[in-house]
């Protein structure tokens, strides 16, 4: 029933409007002076933020320092999904959105319909540009579900906004890149960058001119040594737990070679673990932002500038965040960045440029060194888990062959199998449940039952791999490890990819002197609002699978 407002009302109420419309303060205008010429997001591979805390004093004042002082950086920020790895987390920093929405579950993961491997960003559609292309390269954004950041910036200026990617992998390029922007990879086989026909039909004269310098070259015979006083690196783990290698490949001094004595693609390959790479990303970003005038749009738009350096999650899955060689890379890193941002200087003003710094994923130690910090820590055979599992339903079934496929921590159970012989799908799921978190290592399993019921629920761990989980990609199973244990057959180095603070905290830092407040955050954050809080700042509509909150706290 709709009520009649009395005229005396009605009089209250247009005086009341009237006045508080005065007294308002005029909004301010938005004007293209206003907005960052330039977006500079930085992601560092496999950067823990203990590595940040820890190496802090040690910085120079230009890279990590700068942002550390004049940038807003939290303490508590995490990757907030429980399958850390590579590809899920660059998905994270400008979807804002969780594996659950983007669709994107792992670095590889098992097709639910062929049961076969596939490659996050692969797609037989298209080929890298003038390189070799196997099936499984990454080649285009296809499997992201979801739009990012910069294909919103580029949506609200008709496409006159430039969004430009390079990382030494692919994924990290491309799903920074979205769906227009346009990625750059480095080629393991020839040292180039390149971008693949998804983007474009040939290179832009600019990265052929570049290219054709061969800057790659430039390291071979080249020697990785000590940046610092040998007294810097004395907290570091005893490079005795590491058997030394045949060419000192896990030692410092390291040099880059290949067994055949000529510059190919051993040598190309070897140049991922080191400081080298990075210098390569890096200097091909510097020829990006001068190929493509970013942060000059001649529009008046912002432009994205999206650098993704992998080297350090080489460095640490090799030797550990523990490691002389981890630290020494950090060290390099972070005069590599403040070169970086004194051309950026020089070339857009700093005034004119906001940067993110953040990581996809974090690391825990290597066991060796674990142990020696009294950690139940080890290596877990996978494939030997998952075959003592199909032979346990084997005998309690009668049926043979129930795990299908697995791309751990997601399994897959043969549901039509099941119900050929007269098997409850929850039923094959529990004894599953029950077998794996009977085993040493294993701390938790959860069902597609569970999932698809809400059942997984209460704890913090629980809310990340519910978030982990995508209804049509994920397993009918995932299983947890203990803390400090990870799937691994080998004898060496580490992984990552738990729901463990040392996987999850990773180091988030925003710095742009007009538009943030410096100071260090001890707010809990994610990763997902760093598309959030950018798209505030450009006055955007955020991803569409936006989940993040924007850090307010920041922003002046």
């Amino acid at each position: 029933m709709t009520k009649k407002m009395s005229l005396r009302a009605i009089v209250l109420a247009t005086s009341c409007f009237a006045l508080s419309s005065l007294q308002a303060a005029p909004a301010a205008p938005t004007t293209a002076s206003t907005l960052p010429k330039l977006i500079v997001v930085l992601v560092v591979d496999g950067l823990p933020n203990e590595q940040v805390q820890r190496y802090r004093d040690q910085f120079g004042q230009g890279g990590l320092r700068r942002m550390l002082d004049q940038g807003a950086s939290f303490s508590n920020a995490h990757q907030a999904h429980g399958v850390t790895v590579t590809a899920i987390g660059h998905s994270a920093v400008l979807t804002g959105a969780y594996p659950y929405v983007h669709g994107i579950i792992g670095n590889n993961w098992i097709d639910p319909v062929t049961k076969k491997s596939v490659y996050c960003t692969e797609d037989s559609n298209y080929t890298y540009i003038g390189e070799e292309t196997d099936p499984s390269d990454g080649t285009s954004p296809a499997k992201l579900k979801v739009n990012t950041l910069g294909d919103e910036l580029r949506y609200a200026t008709g496409s006159r906004s430039k969004v430009i990617t390079v990382s030494g992998k692919d994924r990290g390029a491309i799903l920074l890149a979205g769906k227009t922007g346009t990625a750059y990879m480095y080629m393991d086989k020839t040292g180039n960058f390149a971008s693949s026909t998804y983007y474009m039909k040939q290179h832009p004269e600019w990265a052929t001119k570049y290219l054709s310098t061969k800057p790659q070259n430039r390291y071979y015979g080249k020697t990785w040594s000590a940046l610092l006083p040998a007294s810097a690196y004395e907290g570091d783990a005893p490079e005795e737990l590491n058997t030394p290698k045949a060419g000192g490949h896990n030692r410092l001094p390291y040099t880059y070679y290949s067994e055949s004595g000529e510059i190919d693609a051993g040598y190309y390959a070897s140049l991922r673990v080191g400081p080298y790479l990075d210098q390569l990303t890096l200097d091909f970003a510097r020829a990006a932002v001068e190929g493509e005038n970013l942060g000059r749009n001649p529009a008046g738009v912002p432009d994205l500038l999206g650098v993704s350096l992998s080297a350090h999650d080489y460095v640490n899955h090799a030797f550990g965040p523990e490691s002389k060689l981890s630290h020494d890379h950090l060290q390099r890193l972070d005069r590599m960045l403040a070169e970086f941002f004194t051309y950026l200087d020089k070339r857009v003003g700093m005034d004119n440029v906001l940067v993110v710094l953040t990581a996809d994923h974090g690391f825990p130690n290597t066991p060796e060194f674990a142990q020696t910090q009294h950690a139940d820590a080890q290596r877990l055979d996978g494939n030997k888990l998952m075959a003592a599992l199909d032979a346990h339903l084997a005998a309690k079934f009668g049926v043979a062959k129930l795990v299908q496929a697995w791309s751990l921590p997601n399994i897959h159970l043969d549901y039509a199998l099941a119900e050929q012989n007269k098997l409850k799908r929850e039923d094959v799921e529990n004894a599953a449940a029950q077998y794996l978190m009977a085993q040493n290592g294993i701390v938790d399993a959860f069902t597609r039952t569970q999932f698809e019921s809400g059942a997984v629920q209460g704890t913090h761990i629980n809310t990340l791999m519910r978030r982990a989980w995508n209804r049509q990609s994920s397993g009918d199973l995932m299983v947890i490890t203990k803390p400090y244990w990870y799937f691994g057959s080998g004898t060496s180095g580490t992984s990552h990819g738990s729901p463990y603070a040392y996987d999850t905290n990773v180091p988030l830092m925003v710095m742009g002197k007009r538009w943030i407040k410096p100071g260090a955050y001890g707010q809990y954050a994610e990763v997902v609002d760093i598309a959030p809080t950018l798209a505030h700042l450009l006055h955007l509509r955020p991803p569409a699978g936006s989940e993040g909150r924007v850090l307010v706290e920041t922003l002046r």
